[in-house]
């Protein structure tokens, strides 16, 4: 699913249709996006709100809560087995899903140093870190600099986790993404952020506002330029018939040929 995921809160069904329609995948959250009073109806709209299980999964609360158990009693009347597990922390409790194909949301600092381990699940498919969530569980106030040159820009902290999230699903083979950026008026931002997630190797990015979903998907698309020039490259390679060519003064390897692969790939070719 993606690259652009886009949020829908549960207890808001009027806004599922939308969300399936302007955005790649649609996450129906049972989690922070709902009231406690809201829960339970919030479980019967999911149930019922008719979306593609093949492009729609479905963020329920921590393992450890007692909502979490309703929001799976619920899943079971629903056609949706792509669960995203919020604070997703304990391995064993992740591994007992083997019903439900499962996005871990690494979210807190117990998440992000259980990633390697949550990675290795053959029930997980991906992992995706938060970063508001983390720094509260570390204590802190708020994950990004909110004043000064920096303002926008995650802390150091952030960062890593971020980092250490990604290298996680790599190693696995499994698909990071992205935090969502909670600026929604802040386009700009998005986008720079995007192309790094892009460049970096996250598979996809959520949002949390429509008007965010295009911002990520033109991040992931690459230019015509980047695809005329990833096909030339490609070529040169097939023609030079070696592992390691010189191409426009610059020689060429392995992982060179793997990036030109993966725009065209992005390209959808």
């Amino acid at each position: 699913m993606g690259p652009a995921l886009l949020f829908a809160p549960a207890d808001r069904p009027e806004r599922f249709a939308k969300a399936a329609d302007r955005a790649d995948a649609v996450i129906i959250d049972l989690e922070d996006a709902v009231a406690p009073e809201a829960k339970a109806q919030a479980r019967e709209h999911m149930v019922a709100s008719g979306l593609d299980p093949a492009t729609t999964m479905v963020r329920i609360n921590a393992l450890d809560t007692p909502d979490a158990a309703l929001d799976l009693a619920a899943l079971e009347l629903s056609p949706f087995r792509t669960i995203m597990v919020a604070k997703a922390a304990d391995p064993d409790a992740v591994a007992a899903l083997a019903d439900f194909t499962v996005v871990a949301l690494c979210e807190s600092a117990a998440g992000i140093l259980a990633a390697p381990a949550l990675a290795q699940l053959p029930n997980v498919v991906a992992l995706m870190w938060g970063a508001e969530d983390l720094v509260a569980s570390l204590g802190g106030t708020s994950s990004r600099f909110t004043s000064g040159p920096r303002t926008g820009a995650y802390r150091a902290v952030a960062m890593q986790a971020r980092s250490q999230l990604l290298l996680a699903a790599g190693a696995a083979g499994k698909v990071a993404i992205d935090s969502i950026y909670a600026d929604f008026a802040d386009l700009d931002g998005l986008a720079e952020e995007s192309e790094d997630a892009v460049a970096s190797g996250f598979g996809a990015k959520a949002c949390i506002h429509p008007s965010q979903v295009a911002v990520v998907r033109d991040a992931y698309r690459p230019s015509d330029a980047a695809v005329a020039a990833a096909r030339e490259l490609l070529a040169a390679a097939d023609a030079a018939g070696t592992g390691v060519f010189a191409f426009e003064g610059q020689m060429v390897d392995g992982p060179i040929l793997l990036h030109a692969r993966q725009t065209l790939s992005r390209a959808g070719l």
